[in-house]
């Protein structure tokens, strides 16, 4: 298992879990510290379930056992104490009655703690293999909806400044279309927090029936549009109340799209350099002179 919260880990897969299962889930984020003290049958026992259907809630998550759960919690909990922005004295819930300096830490810490948990599990190989691919493609399409749609834009705005022939997609028509005309030149990207937005799959999966080399940007890494890709960037999201799913999750996807694109610009250094210096002017011609007050 990669080095982050297993309780993040749990959140992510709950809403692919049912009956049963999502019982042991919901409990075990509920208190996850009151857990650590319980034995697997007392856990079956306070979800109304059984020892068999803990271990097998542990298993649905890719993890080995019971045991291997108790120990990722416990790890979590040190982490937490241990943390510089305090992350064990601040939990995710905001109520109507918190101050507004209480929702700027949470908030804070959340996003700091998503980013955090995103750095501890990056796969270098991927990124790198996903750079080599971008750097040399000779087209590159970026799909995504609603929340990844905003990250899918973000990509293309980074990658066109530096030279790449880029074309980020946020409706499924137009995204369809373009990957039924790529080729195995080319480059897909398919963004989606929780990996199954068929908005995004579609296109992703057409693209990479045409040859086109396809990476996924996603929380899940055992999801419909992970399992389609060649190469897999796996982000992390921590949530807060009124900031669920892709929301939680843009921070971290976001970095992962900066590391992407850095390595694009040393892989295609000339070029990227060549087309900074060349749009570098725009932005401050375009700024607004303040007028000198007497």
């Amino acid at each position: 298992m990669p080095s982050t919260d297993v309780t993040t880990l749990i959140r992510t897969e709950l809403p692919r879990l049912a009956g049963s299962l999502r019982k042991v889930g919901e409990l075990i984020l509920e208190d996850p510290a009151a857990v650590t003290h319980c034995s697997a049958a007392e856990l079956g026992r306070r979800t109304g379930t059984s020892q068999a259907t803990v271990t097998r809630f542990c298993r649905a998550i890719g993890l080995d056992s019971y045991q291997h759960l108790l120990i990722e919690l416990a790890q979590e909990r040190g982490r937490g104490e241990s943390s510089d922005w305090g992350s064990a004295e601040i939990g995710p819930d905001i109520s109507p009655d918190d101050s507004l300096e209480r929702v700027v830490q949470v908030v804070g810490t959340a996003d700091l703690r998503a980013i955090q948990q995103t750095i501890d599990r990056i796969d270098l190989d991927a990124i790198e293999r996903a750079a080599q691919a971008v750097a040399r493609a000779r087209r590159i399409d970026v799909y995504g909806v609603g929340g990844s749609g905003a990250v899918a834009q973000e990509t293309e705005t980074r990658l066109f400044r530096i030279g790449c022939a880029v074309r980020g997609w946020t409706e499924v028509h137009g995204a369809t279309t373009s990957a039924a005309l790529l080729t195995p030149a080319d480059v897909a990207i398919g963004i989606s927090h929780s990996g199954a937005t068929r908005e995004t799959i579609e296109p992703f999966e057409l693209a990479k029936e045409r040859g086109a080399t396809t990476i996924a940007l996603t929380a899940d890494s055992r999801s419909p549009l992970a399992r389609a890709a060649d190469v897999r960037l796996i982000s992390s999201s921590s949530e807060t109340s009124f900031r669920t799913g892709s929301i939680g999750a843009r921070h971290s996807a976001l970095m992962l799209i900066d590391c992407l694109y850095v390595r694009v610009g040393q892989l295609s250094y000339q070029r990227a350099s060549a087309s900074l210096a060349l749009t570098d002017h725009i932005a401050g011609a375009h700024a607004v002179k303040s007028r000198r007050t007497r």
